[in-house]
């Protein structure tokens, strides 16, 4: 009986509860807007910002392919191949220190294709595994923007040993240069090349290469360095698949920065240098990759 005394209540007092709960309530709204108000008063990113950096298809190269815009990254879809020519975006400091969001892992086929994207069911039983092109960890902090790295469109086949190894050390120190450059500029993309063999129901293309370019356009030092490394595990280390931009234009047939970068001689110089040392890779991520990742 006393429980149930407790359930029920008194009904004048349990009235007086709910409005005291609900003033309290009030009050509390009221202060946490006036401290937004005040100056000097700093409030974390709101969850829902979807961007630091503004959306805008000049960075983006140019194509005859359809162009699709998502809300932190660019693509243009090769429907013969049924994946992405290539994914452009843009990479800050700003983004990797928020705070991280859990991975989705919910594929799903990109209705922003016209044609209709690949299916996450092409991969089943494949022996590739579906392969980021622009990482789910570069767009961590917020849940749709993760979400929309997870559509079909973004996605290629990859060997497995690829995608856990020297795929995903390059995508590691490419976070390390963006934390240390505070922005970058980031095309990305399998190149097909020769191959005929095709995965899935959609007839997915296997690429025998993919390819990453990165560009730091901010003073004082401006640069750039591009990478091709086979589909397969190597033990070789990133040093090797290095190249000047010019070098990946020329393997793919795409001109990178012709919107981005207005003057054709300073296109030419970053395109046709790179100096690795400008670009410092974590030794001791490579020693893993060898002995842990590969195998």
């Amino acid at each position: 009986m006393a429980f149930e005394s407790r359930h029920i209540g008194n009904n004048k007092g349990g009235s007086g509860m709910i409005i005291r709960v609900l003033l309290m309530g009030a009050i509390l709204v009221a202060f946490v807007l006036m401290l937004r108000k005040l100056p000097g008063v700093m409030t974390e990113v709101a969850d829902n910002e979807t961007t630091s950096e503004p959306v805008t298809a000049t960075y983006w190269p140019e194509s005859n392919l359809p162009v699709i815009q998502h809300s932190t990254f660019t693509l243009t879809y090769d429907e013969e191949h049924e994946q992405a020519k290539w994914v452009a975006y843009v990479l800050t400091k700003k983004e990797l220190n928020r705070q991280f969001v859990d991975r989705t892992d919910w594929f799903e086929m990109d209705e922003a294709i016209p044609t209709g994207s690949s299916e996450y069911y092409d991969y089943k039983g494949s022996g590739y595994t579906k392969g980021h092109l622009i990482p789910s960890a570069d767009r961590a902090w917020n849940r749709a923007v993760n979400e929309e790295t997870f559509l079909m469109s973004n996605i290629s086949p990859q060997a497995y040993n690829f995608n856990g190894g020297v795929w995903r050390e390059l995508e590691e120190n490419v976070r390390d240069w963006a934390r240390s450059n505070d922005r970058l500029y980031i095309v990305t993309g399998p190149i097909i090349g020769k191959s005929t063999k095709t995965i899935g129901e959609n007839q997915v293309t296997v690429p025998e290469r993919f390819f990453k370019v990165i560009l730091d356009f901010d003073e004082p030092e401006l640069k750039a360095i591009g990478f091709i490394i086979p589909n397969a595990a190597t033990d070789l280390p990133l040093s090797e698949f290095a190249m000047p931009v010019r070098s990946v234009e020329e393997q793919t047939g795409i001109d990178f920065y012709n919107q981005l970068i207005q003057s054709d001689s300073l296109e030419k110089v970053l395109e046709s240098n790179f100096e690795l040392n400008l670009w410092p890779v974590d030794e001791n991520r490579y020693r893993m990759r060898v002995d842990k990742w590969n195998r």
